[in-house]
């Protein structure tokens, strides 16, 4: 076993490790030569659903995958250039985010992998900012969480006290490293793990995790980042999907033509992604490869 496939975790324990960037480049969308062996993924027999967000505008978000699955944005996110045809932009305020009703075909079985191609523009001032989670505040409502680690800010750095929802899923990470959350189908406390590089800021990036029930593994680029032995199978909800924000969902209207959040609450954008999200993809196994991406 390879030096890289060999960091295995103990059950249940989040990394500990060492934050090593990935490149000093600072180019934003559409400012760098296209790499001719980076390509867009496909759909294939293992997707459970892709959005490529290459709508032109609006706030529909078309799945490409075999179960149309169709999103919607809220109205803080807004259409741009992005690593393939258009993107969807992510935006620090509440109603920056993408929402899809709960599916059964969510449910991991065999396996799960949720891969995207990423541009931060910051990581976040509290715990995390979600890339795509299907958790919630309730215990029963809970599946699997992949985020980017933020600055875990408390006052007087942080102008507000997070309410710390996501402060166990990561402790042992830093800031810019992806984390992975799951809960066990057991019941038992949920388990969280962390990449072991950080990912660069304004540029665009490959991000992959993936689970097979025994193994987790982060992918950065189309190569393994790291991996963690952990024997469990994920819980199986009836929790959204929510990407590129956390908040209770439940407060969710779609009374005026635009689903947004009802007034009357914590309206703090605390988990919110700030940039840019293309090519999200959902599948039913854990994938180990990821063709497209550069990766030699």
């Amino acid at each position: 076993m390879s030096s890289a496939a060999g960091r295995a975790g103990r059950a249940g324990g989040l990394a500990l490790a060492l934050a090593i960037p990935l490149g000093l480049s600072c180019m934003r969308a559409g400012g760098r030569p296209p790499d001719p062996r980076q390509s867009a993924p496909v759909v294939d027999s293992v997707t459970v659903a892709m959005w490529r967000y290459d709508e032109a505008a609006g706030v529909r978000c078309g799945d490409a995958g075999p179960f149309r699955l169709d999103a919607t944005a809220g109205p803080g996110t807004r259409v741009s250039y992005g690593r393939f045809g258009s993107a969807r932009e992510f935006t620090r305020v509440i109603d920056s985010f993408v929402y899809a009703p709960d599916n059964p075909v969510f449910d991991p079985r065999a396996g799960l992998t949720v891969e995207a191609w990423v541009l931060a523009h910051a990581f976040g001032q509290y715990e995390d900012t979600p890339i795509a989670a299907r958790w919630t505040q309730e215990g029963s409502q809970q599946s699997w969480l992949f985020g980017i680690v933020g600055g875990k800010a408390r006052p007087p750095a942080a102008r507000l006290a997070s309410p710390g929802f996501h402060d166990a899923l990561v402790v042992g990470g830093q800031s810019g490293q992806l984390v992975f959350a799951f809960q066990p189908e057991d019941a038992s406390p949920p388990r969280a793990f962390a990449s072991s590089q950080r990912l660069p800021l304004e540029r665009w990036t490959h991000v992959a995790v993936s689970y097979d029930g025994q193994v987790v593994r982060f992918f950065i680029d189309g190569r393994l980042d790291a991996q963690y032995a952990t024997l469990a199978r994920i819980h199986a909800s009836a929790a959204p999907l929510l990407v590129g924000n956390y908040f209770d969902t439940r407060r969710l209207t779609s009374f005026g033509g635009e689903l947004r959040m009802q007034p009357g609450g914590d309206d703090n954008p605390y988990y919110a992604f700030e940039g840019m999200i293309d090519e999200l993809r959902i599948s039913n196994a854990a994938r180990s490869e990821f063709p497209g991406t550069g990766a030699r």
